[in-house]
C-alpha cells in the first residue's frame, strides 16, 4: 500500500454524517453505526460530565472487508486526547484489507466525536489556554490542542478512570451485539481481536486482563507505541496534556488514589470486587499488585505482541519492555526505530519529500506485522 496517497485519499471521503462511505478502487465499505451509552456510571462520575450529550449518542466507523461473510473482528483503539479519526483510518483500512476481518473504531469517552466539536476550536480554546497559562506561569506544553482535557483532569483526576470505565462498559456491550448476531454490519462471531496504540493500549491490556463477560478468552493484541504500566508513561505533550494536568493525574494515582477507595463506596467495591477493577489497579505501577498483573499476564503471553519505538517520550521503550517482557516470550516487545523524524503522537508523518517513500515502508512494516499477528 502507497501509505501517504491512501492517508489522503482516505481524509478526503471520510465524513462521519454519512452512513455508508464507498472507497474507490476497493472492496473495502464503510459503515458509521451509531450507539447509544447507557450504561449505569455506579455514582462515581462527574456529574457535569452527564449533561454532555456527545459522550452518550454519537456513531463509530466499521470498515467492512471484501468478504462480508468474514467472522474476523478487530477492535481499534486510539490515542489519548485525539479528537478526529484521519490518522487512523488508513490503519484500519490497511487491517481490513490484509487480515479480511471488520475493524471497529470505537472511540474512547470524551474523545473523537464523543465530545464537543468546541474542545478542538482554536478560536473558543485559545482564551482558555491564556487564562491557564496567565494564572499558572509555570506550565508547560500548554496549546489550544489541549487545553480542554488538561482543565478536565486538573479539575478532576478521577476523570482518566471514569473515562476508561465508561468505554469499557461500552465496549462490552458492543461486542455482546456482535458475539449475540444482534450487529446491523458485523456477522455473528466470537472471533474478536484487538489492535491498540497509545492509552489504547492500557485500556485494552486492561480489557484483557479483566475479560469482561469472557469476551476475549481467545483474543489477540497487538499493541503499537504503548504497553508500559502507567507510571512508567510520560503524558505532558502539546498534543496530549500540558504539564500542570499531567502532574496532578500522576500524583493522584500514584499518591492518593489508593487512599481514596478505602473504606465501604461504589467505586471502591468495584475496583476490589471486579477482575476489570483489580486489572486497573495493577496497571498503575510496576510494584501494585504485581503478583496479580504478571500472573495474568504471563497467561496471555502467546496473545500479545508490541512494537514500541526508541524515540517514543511519551510511552518509552524501556517502560513497556519492564511491564511485558519478563515472560520469556521471544519477540513478545520489539523495540524499532525509523530512519526519518517521527514522535509517539505522530509514527507515520505525512511528508513532501522523497522521505515519505520512508514513512510509507515502515508502516508497511508495521502494519503487515500487525496483521500477520491478527489475521
Amino acid at each position: 500500500m502507497d501509505y501517504t496517497k491512501t492517508f489522503n485519499e482516505l481524509k478526503s471521503i471520510f465524513t462521519s454524517d454519512q452512513e455508508k462511505i464507498l472507497i474507490p478502487g476497493s472492496d473495502v465499505i464503510i459503515h458509521n453505526v451509531r450507539f447509544q451509552s447507557d450504561i449505569s456510571l455506579n455514582g462515581f462520575s462527574n456529574k457535569n460530565d452527564s449533561l454532555i450529550p456527545e459522550n452518550r449518542t454519537f456513531s463509530y466507523p466499521v470498515f467492512s472487508p471484501a468478504e462480508p461473510k468474514s467472522d474476523k473482528v478487530i477492535l481499534l483503539l486510539h490515542g489519548l486526547n485525539e479528537r478526529s479519526w484521519v490518522k487512523y483510518l488508513v490503519w484500519a483500512y490497511y487491517l481490513a484489507m490484509n487480515t479480511g476481518s471488520y475493524i471497529i473504531l470505537f472511540p474512547i469517552s470524551f474523545h473523537i466525536n464523543r465530545s464537543p466539536n468546541a474542545w478542538k476550536d482554536p478560536r473558543v480554546m485559545i482564551p482558555f489556554m491564556k487564562d491557564r497559562t496567565f494564572a499558572h506561569s509555570e506550565i508547560k506544553m500548554a496549546s489550544f490542542a489541549n487545553i480542554a482535557l488538561s482543565n478536565r483532569l486538573t479539575e478532576d483526576p478521577m476523570r482518566f478512570f471514569n473515562s476508561g470505565y465508561q468505554t469499557t462498559e461500552d465496549i462490552t456491550k458492543l461486542l455482546l451485539t456482535v458475539r449475540n448476531g444482534e450487529h446491523p454490519v458485523i456477522p455473528q462471531t466470537g472471533n474478536i481481536n484487538i489492535f491498540a496504540y497509545s492509552i489504547g493500549a492500557f485500556l485494552a491490556q486492561i480489557i484483557m486482563m479483566g475479560n469482561p463477560e469472557n469476551l476475549f478468552s481467545r483474543s489477540k493484541l497487538f499493541i503499537f507505541c504503548g504497553g508500559s504500566v502507567f507510571s512508567n508513561m510520560h503524558g505532558s505533550s502539546k498534543l496530549i496534556m500540558d504539564s500542570l494536568a499531567f502532574d496532578r493525574v500522576y500524583s493522584y494515582y500514584l499518591n492518593d488514589f489508593e487512599k481514596s477507595i478505602t473504606g465501604k463506596s461504589p467505586l471502591g467495591d468495584f475496583l476490589s470486587s471486579s477482575q476489570v477493577g483489580m486489572a486497573f489497579r495493577s496497571m498503575i505501577d510496576l510494584g501494585r499488585f504485581k503478583t496479580f498483573r504478571e500472573n495474568i499476564l504471563k497467561k496471555l503471553r502467546n496473545q500479545i505482541h508490541s512494537i514500541t519505538l526508541l524515540k517514543d517520550i511519551v510511552i518509552p521503550s524501556n517502560g513497556v519492555v519492564a511491564t511485558l517482557g519478563t515472560f520469556n516470550k521471544k519477540d513478545m516487545v520489539q523495540v524499532w526505530d525509523f530512519p526519518y523524524t517521527y514522535s509517539h503522537e505522530n509514527p507515520f508523518p505525512i511528508l513532501d519529500s522523497q522521505l515519505s517513500k520512508k514513512v510509507d515502508y515502515y508502516f508497511e512494516r508495521v502494519f503487515s506485522e500487525a496483521s500477520l499477528f491478527l489475521a
